[in-house]
């Protein structure tokens, strides 16, 4: 059993990720657009490339996580590492330098382009760190739940503090107003990753004679069946979630009318996120994850049916069907993690090779894939209906951008559902994996004092 004082601080570490992925789902896009003066048809190529060249640096980071030996262990060093690059590459992602439009273009896509690589680099071992602290699976999910409420408190904070920071430190200069926010955020984060490396511990080690190359790892990688199935489904899932997310404030200012309330429905989106989150694990006490998973895909697409036939004026609908969303939508994250470490489990098994950093960083390839594809089609979506910055849009753009912020969204949750349809590792299943690998370490241990 861990500790509740290991799971709060493990759950730090997605504080301090959240800090700067929340920041820039729900308003780098505005940033770029708004502030920067980007196009919106070159901000979604520019998301659409760089999320791609950083998903494919997701499988190596986690391969050359698996190899690392250092005393601290295999994943948590990172965390040590690469926390102040971390924060100095956000502060530079959020900067305006006074430049002509494709100066603003190529710095933009520079300073992303490390920002998430950075990302990449410090995510994929604190991911992978989740699936070597227990092998119990009721833990996994308690580990995940208290991961993802504190990184839903990170987002919290986003939501919540991100405009009036603005405000407060730019006085007027949104710009200057954006950078020094991020700046008191990331320092914030720094310090949230370090304690989550001094309060965590590495328990679940690879078997000590497993001589891994990169080639072995991937070939025993795409053994694995239900590891295909997860990354499938992550890449529907990011789709859906990051477009619907990007549009929030879009959907707010423009089709509701009331960028006023901007601030009070992100935040209250975050809330129903973290309250999804913290039941979680109650959820899987009687529910299997499996079929938890498919039906809160299924709720959550019909929300977001439901909220394309509300009206602008019906304000209150509107924010309870947000809250409604991230509540189911993010009561089956949880889950979602807890299965990658089954899935872990599951290739040990078939494969007799445990690679956690290769199948975690290999799933987050797909979600970095579904999130450069929802980003992009937010702002392809917009220069298609006519979007342009700060006027009063046409119908024919309010009507997109509704369409865009719900059907399309709820699309992608029924195929998530589709696809974990197909997916095998029960909790029962699990159970017995986990009982058949430790017979067989039992006997090696036995064979090698016998020799």
């Amino acid at each position: 059993m861990l500790t509740k004082r290991e799971k709060v601080a493990y759950g730090l570490g997605d504080t301090a990720s959240n800090i700067v992925f929340q920041t820039v789902m729900l308003f780098l896009t505005f940033f770029y657009t708004d502030i920067f003066g980007i196009s919106p048809a070159v901000v979604g190529s520019l998301f659409l490339l760089v999320r791609i060249v950083d998903a494919v640096t997701d499988p190596l980071m986690g391969a050359i996580a698996d190899k690392t030996r250092s005393k601290h262990g295999k994943y948590r060093p990172y965390l040590l590492w690469l926390a102040l690059p971390f924060a100095l590459c956000s502060v530079l992602a959020f900067t305006t330098p006074d430049l002509s439009a494709n100066g603003k273009v190529i710095y933009a896509f520079i300073t992303y382009t490390l920002l998430m690589l950075v990302y990449t680099a410090i995510n994929i071992p604190y991911s992978a760190l989740g699936g070597v602290l227990t092998n119990d699976p009721t833990e996994r999910v308690s580990v995940q739940s208290y991961r993802f409420v504190f990184g839903m408190l990170g987002g919290l904070l986003v939501t919540a503090c991100t405009l009036p920071l603005v405000s407060y430190f730019g006085n007027g200069d949104n710009a200057k107003g954006y950078q020094l926010t991020i700046a008191a955020m990331s320092a914030l984060g720094l310090v949230l990753f370090l304690v989550c490396f001094v309060g965590t511990r590495e328990r679940v080690h690879t078997p000590v004679n497993q001589q891994l190359t990169l080639r072995s790892s991937f070939a025993s990688l795409w053994q694995n069946d239900q590891w295909r199935i997860l990354s499938v489904a992550a890449f529907f899932l990011l789709t859906g979630m990051v477009l619907r997310s990007t549009l929030a404030i879009y959907y707010v200012k423009y089709f509701l009318g009331r960028e006023d309330l901007i601030t009070a429905f992100v935040t209250l989106g975050m809330l129903g996120n973290i309250t999804g989150c913290a039941l979680a694990q109650w959820l899987s006490q009687y529910v299997d994850k499996v079929k938890a998973y498919i039906g809160l895909q299924l709720i959550a697409a019909l929300i977001c049916v439901v909220s394309f036939f509300i009206g602008s004026e019906q304000l209150v609908l509107a924010f309870i069907l947000y809250f409604l969303w991230g509540f189911f939508l993010q009561m089956a994250t949880p889950l979602l993690w807890a299965k990658m470490a089954d899935a872990v489990d599951y290739g040990h098994y078939k494969t007799g090779v445990r690679i956690t950093g290769l199948v975690y960083s290999s799933v987050v390839f797909f979600i970095k894939l579904g999130l450069a594809l929802g980003g992009a089609l937010a702002g392809w979506l917009l220069a298609y209906y006519g979007y342009q910055a700060d006027i009063v849009q046409t119908e024919q753009t309010q009507n997109g951008i509704l369409l865009s912020f719900t059907l399309l969204p709820a699309l992608g949750s029924v195929l998530v559902a589709l696809v974990m349809s197909r997916y095998q590792l029960t909790t029962a299943r699990v159970l017995a994996i986990h009982q058949q690998l430790g017979a067989g370490a039992a006997q090696q241990e036995h064979a090698k004092v016998s020799s």
